[in-house]
């Protein structure tokens, strides 16, 4: 099979490996799509990702498959199943998964085979992203270039349920890229109160306003704090830096109400920083959720698919751009270009 590596000086590639081994309680998975995220796909390019640091790697992490071949204990997953998040588990010929979604085939895992086979939570075999490898039905209302995005909204959701947001609550949402947008989105879908999305591009600007964000600014071209105060004069509830740029941690402090949260969910490269909180109410939190709970993820699974199968939320309004796999060095390009329009990037196979 063909994935696309990366050495340790950022160069990808397209290398051939063997098709990976699977277990009686998995499924070999032939790659449909994976979509590109912005943020740890690009970090890992540029060596920028915490705590990842054995090249050369495989790199994907959202990827959805078929599957083509299953274990002898396999009861939950057959043959011409929609899956999703398939991943290479092991190295292979020195190349490191990370996480290997960016490959021609890859391995899912049936967790309820594992539980019965006393391989669960706890023993060596079990893994816990096996509880968010979810099986899409027959009925729901996704193809398979679409169902990559399934993957980012399962992120943020989760991350949304970790922060705590609370009904007719305001938000701040720092950045309109996939995942802001998908804040925007989900805000208003969970019945939060005011939400305001800030971009440094008129493009993006335009379409926070498009997934519903009641204000949305070019901070470039304004004063977002004079513009959230005039708007809310004791401050927001929540602030989310979902871009990974530590300076808005600090601009979050003058702009939340007392006990308001300030949420890192942006993955920055830079791994510390001095923290000002001489604008701040005298109470108030900060909570980062920069590695999703798989557990959290697969459960936040059922809902999203509510959404999409009642039409409510349309993975296609997030995606700008598909390539075929074997352009998917062209696709990097692009979003290291920043062009204008860019949204999210899939990757078909």
């Amino acid at each position: 099979m063909k994935s696309l590596t990366v050495d340790a000086a950022g160069k990808l590639e397209i290398r051939e490996f063997p098709v990976p081994a699977y277990g009686r309680c998995q499924a070999l998975v032939k790659l449909r799509s994976c979509g590109v995220c912005n943020g740890t796909d690009t970090k890992l390019i540029h060596r920028t990702f915490k705590n990842f640091d054995t090249y050369p790697a495989i790199l994907g992490h959202e990827g959805v498959g078929e599957v083509v071949e299953t274990g002898a204990d396999v009861k939950n997953l057959k043959k011409g199943d929609l899956v999703l998040l398939p991943f290479l588990e092991q190295p292979v010929d020195g190349y490191t998964p990370g996480w290997g979604a960016y490959s021609e085939y890859a391995v899912v895992g049936d967790a309820g085979a594992y539980i019965e086979n006393g391989m669960g939570p706890g023993t060596p075999q079990w893994s816990e992203g096996y509880l968010a490898q979810t099986v899409l039905r027959p009925d729901d209302k996704v193809d398979a270039v679409g169902a990559a995005m399934i993957i980012t909204f399962r992120e943020v959701l989760s991350a949304i349920r970790r922060f705590g947001f609370g009904p007719n609550e305001s938000v701040l949402i720092f950045g309109a890229g996939p995942v802001g947008l998908c804040f925007t989105r989900f805000c208003k879908l969970l019945g939060m109160g005011a939400v305001i999305t800030t971009d440094v591009f008129d493009d993006k600007v335009a379409e926070a306003k498009r997934m519903g964000a009641d204000y949305a600014f070019n901070s470039r071209t304004c004063d977002v704090d004079a513009e959230v105060r005039s708007l809310f004069p004791d401050g927001v509830d929540n602030v989310v830096d979902a871009v990974g740029v530590n300076a808005l941690l600090n601009q979050a402090m003058g702009l939340i109400k007392y006990n308001g949260k300030i949420c890192g969910y942006g993955i920055s490269p830079k791994l510390g920083m001095e923290l000002d909180w001489s604008t701040a109410p005298y109470n108030w939190s900060l909570n980062f959720v920069q590695w999703p709970s798989k557990k959290e993820e697969g459960e936040a699974h059922a809902q999203i698919m509510a959404w999409i199968n009642a039409g409510v939320l349309d993975p296609m309004d997030f995606i700008s751009h598909t390539f075929r796999f074997e352009d998917v060095i062209d696709a990097f390009a692009l979003v290291e270009r920043r062009e204008p329009g860019t949204k999210k990037i899939v990757i078909e196979f």
